[in-house]
C-alpha cells in the first residue's frame, strides 16, 4: 500500500510517549543523517519530517506508520 502525504497535511502517529500530532514540513526521497542516524528514503518510499503541535520537535518517520487527520 502506498502512502503519499504533502507539505502541510496535519498527521497523526503513535511514538514511545503515546499518540502525536503534527504537521509535516518537509519530504526526503534519499537517505539522509537526522539526530545521529541515517534514515532511508526512496521516491518510492520517502520520510516525512513532521514538527509536533504541542512541541517544537521534528520526528522522521516513513509514511507507513502516519494517519492523515
Amino acid at each position: 500500500m502506498k502512502y503519499q502525504f504533502n507539505i502541510g497535511d496535519h498527521v497523526i502517529w503513535n511514538s514511545e510517549a503515546g499518540y502525536v500530532t503534527g504537521t509535516i514540513i518537509q519530504i526526503q526521497t534519499s537517505d539522509f543523517d537526522y539526530k545521529g542516524y541515517t534514515h532511508h528514503a526512496t521516491e518510492e518510499d520517502p520520510q516525512y519530517l513532521i514538527k509536533s503541535d504541542k512541541s517544537d520537535h521534528i520526528a522522521a518517520h516513513k509514511g507507513r506508520v502516519l494517519k492523515k487527520i
